[in-house]
Formats: C-alpha cells, structure tokens, sequence
C-alpha cells in the first residue's frame, strides 16, 4: 500500500507453482526453474541490485501464481503477451526492432506456454547490442508489462534506483502512485510544499497552479499530460527544471528553477493543533507502524489543554499503510465491528476487525479527504461511513485498495509486491476503483490554498458546533 509498508503473508509456494489450468503440462523439470520468489527477510536492507535477466523473470512469473489473488486460476496467456508487447515497444522506441521478435500462440498451459515465451525472449535479445545498459531497458520493459497486465493498483515491481530524487511538492490532479487521475480538471495547483526542499528554497507556494515543465504545457485539451508527469518521476540528479506557474494571490506568473534533491528517508510525522471551539485537529500523512498511537497521544495533548468537542482528522493525500494501524485507530471510536473484508477469488471472505484494546475516545469524528488518499486510508474512510463512526467531508477518495500488499525477493535485488486477497467494505461495498464519497463535499481550489483557506476544516468546525 503507498505509502507502502507491505505486511508478508505466508504462503505454500510449492503447492501452486505449475498447477495452473487443467491440463498444465510439465515440460520442464522442477529442477530446471529457478529458485522461488521469498519474502525479504529480516531489516538487513535490499540486497545488492543485478541485472534483470530472462531468469528473473521467469520468476516472477511463476510468483505471481503461486502469490497473487487470482493466482489459482489465471491464464498465463494474460501475463505473457502483455510482457512481449512492452519488450517489442521497448525494442521500437530504441530503434531496436528485430524481425524474430514474434509470439507464437500460447496455449494457457502454464509451463509450455512460458518455454515457448523463453526461447523466443532469448534469441531477441542475443541479437541486442551487449551494451548492459540496453539490455537491462529491455528486461525492465517486459517486467512491467507483465506486471501491469494484472491490471491491480497493489500489484508493483519495485527495483530500487541509486538516485531517488523529487521537487519536493505534491501536485492536485494526481492518484497513488503518481498517474493522472481521469476525474480532475485544470487547474493543476501545487498541494504541499516539503519545508526546506527545493521547492520551497525555489519560493514555489501551496496553490501555486503549474502551468508548464521545462517549456512543455502541462494540461493538454484540458487533460494533464502523462509524459510530463512520468519526466517529473524519473528526475535526473544535478539538472535544474524550469517551472512556469500561476499565483492566484496576485494574479502574477512564477516562473522557478528547481534542482531536484534525493528523495528523504524520514518517518512521516503526525503534526496537531487546537482549533477554536476546543475541537481538536491532527493530521496523519500516512498508517506507518506507531501512527494509530501517535495521533491518539495528539489527541490526549491536546485535551489537557481544553476540555475537547471533536476531533478533526485529516487525511488528505494520506498515501496508505498498515491494515493493523487502520484497525488500531478505529478502535478508539468503535468496538467488536467487523470493518471490512479480505477476500480471496472464490469469494471465500475473512472479516477485518476492529481493534478492541484502544481505549474508547468519546469524541465526535470529522475525517477530512480527497483524491489522495489511499489505499489504507480508503480502507479507514469506508469503514468510517459504513460504520457512521463519523462525517467525511472532503472530496471522493483514491479508490486504490484493491487489497494488501506483500513483497517478495527477486534474484536480481528487485520485490515484486503482490496481493493475496482483494479487499471490500465493511458493508460488503466494493472501494476498489470507486473510492469513498464524502458525506460534506468541500474542495479545495487553488485560489483557497494560495489565499490560506482551508474549506474543509471550515466545514468541519461548522459541523461540530
């Protein structure tokens, strides 16, 4: 879940691998594959990286059936055209074409299916220039492919690049992990500004509307563009962008050179406030391991100064985190309810369940949303209407829970992070793709950020009084 702190589920690797449709044939000899996909293990550190080969993605592959949802009955077909599609697009965009690059038809049998794939996968890229850094372009391409065709927002290849650099600033218009989301429209405005990052030591404010990258517009016909949007993700270190924005504090253009920095390592932080009328208010950026606690200490600080009415929590661009954290923090406004539910392809479902440990707050809720929150905070939004254990005021949520996460140690350094079950509301609603409306729909423009608005804070206390 992003932010993403996957918890690892067990699994009996040698009772899936090959089971695949009826009729899966045994063309190869179990001694003849590599070795099976591991959760990683112990707080070490990832491995050193390796170049991704025909091996590693032999085993992701067959990690995706033993690990994945819908591992038991899914068509290898599925994955494996997808793969070689992106490896021959890979192969165009370089220039790099061959004329062996062709698939034969597949016929759904896991093992001959994915020999039929290797041998042709090999003679592609034994004709490729030897240069390392093409090869690993073309394996990486064909990973994701394969990985992408599983269509699931939980379902990710992670290989760890040296240099993680970022703007330091959150953009509107975005859902995890960093895709256009198809139900905004423009203004596309800076969110939050990182104190001390480049951003901010570029004088880019919150509500500041971006308007292009570099000289390129950033919304075409009225749609923001996804190629600028990937340039900003793959940020090269050292190189200054050229940002042109739009104040609307004063009407005025912006123009900034920001030099990206790396990416910083540090715990999100739960920051708190009194707000008038002794409503309490706490902002929880992400369910990291402790957060549940941590705002439920805001909270308690705060009520020694005032004799508390409510609490406003607000979740907006709360990328997600640990199930645990979203049980344990529900549980100081509930008892013994179910919360939501994992469920694995044959629809057999295991209940979630509050946390009934955490003292009970005896405090009215508001949660505040929007588009990017996520994941663990879809699941903790849905749980809080279902359950009426609050008011959502905000905006609709990401949508992306499609279930919890669990990594899984490739041979080349890289986790493939995968699903065991997909996830559904505690009313048995589905929140995947959809996401959460809110009870009080209350946006915040632009025009509110760079003016020091806050709409939906504004609604809460209007709602607590």
């Amino acid at each position: 879940m992003r932010n993403r702190k996957s918890f690892v589920v067990a699994v009996a690797l040698a009772a899936l691998i090959g089971s695949g449709t009826a009729g899966a044939s045994a063309d190869r000899a179990a001694g003849d594959r590599p070795p099976a996909c591991t959760p990683p293990s112990g707080p070490s550190g990832p491995p050193a990286l390796k170049p991704t080969t025909v091996t590693t993605i032999e085993q992701a592959y067959r990690c995706v059936f033993a690990n994945y949802y819908s591992g038991p009955v899914l068509d290898s077909r599925t994955l494996l055209v997808p793969a070689f599609a992106a490896l021959t697009q890979e192969l165009q965009r370089r220039g790099l074409d061959r004329p062996n690059a062709t698939l034969p038809a597949l016929t759904g049998r896991r093992d001959a299916d994915w020999a039929a794939f290797r041998s042709v996968h090999q003679k592609v890229v034994d004709t490729l220039p030897a240069a390392p850094e093409v090869r690993q372009a073309v394996a990486e391409a064909t990973m994701r492919g394969m990985v992408k065709s599983l269509d699931d927002n939980h379902a990710n290849w992670n290989r760890p690049t040296p240099d993680g650099m970022s703007l330091g600033a959150r953009l509107s218009g975005l859902r995890p992990p960093g895709v256009a989301d198809p139900a905004a429209t423009p203004p596309f405005f800076i969110t939050d500004v990182l104190p001390e990052g480049p951003a901010a030591k570029a004088g880019i404010r919150p509500g500041d509307e971006l308007v292009s990258v570099d000289g390129v517009p950033l919304v075409v016909n009225g749609v923001l563009s996804q190629g600028v949007l990937d340039g900003l993700a793959g940020l090269p270190a050292g190189k200054a962008i050229r940002l042109t924005l739009r104040r609307p504090s004063t009407g005025g253009t912006v123009t900034a050179s920001v030099t990206p920095a790396p990416v910083s390592g540090s715990e999100p932080k739960v920051s708190s406030r009194l707000l008038s009328g002794s409503v309490a208010y706490v902002k929880l950026p992400a369910f990291f391991p402790g957060a549940a606690d941590k705002v439920l200490a805001a909270i308690a600080s705060l009520r020694e100064k005032a004799p508390l009415r409510g609490v406003v929590l607000d979740l907006r661009g709360n990328g997600g985190g640990s199930p645990q954290e979203v049980a344990r923090l529900l549980g100081a406004w509930t008892r013994g309810k179910t919360t939501s539910y994992w469920c694995d392809v044959r629809d057999h479902c295991t209940a979630n369940r509050s946390d009934d440990t955490v003292p009970l707050l005896g405090l009215p809720l508001v949660a505040l949303t929007d588009r990017g929150c996520a994941s663990a905070c879809d699941s903790f939004t849905s749980t809080v209407k279902d359950l009426r254990l609050g008011t959502l005021v905000g905006t609709r949520t990401a949508g992306a829970v499609s279930g919890p996460g669990a990594g899984y140690l490739l041979d080349d350094g890289s986790v493939l992070i995968l699903p065991r079950f997909h996830e559904i509301g505690a009313n048995r609603e589905v929140v995947n793709t959809i996401g959460v409306v809110p009870d009080h729909q209350a946006p915040t423009t632009s025009a509110d950020l760079s003016a020091g608005r806050d709409p939906g804070v504004a609604k809460a206390l209007t709602l607590l009084k």
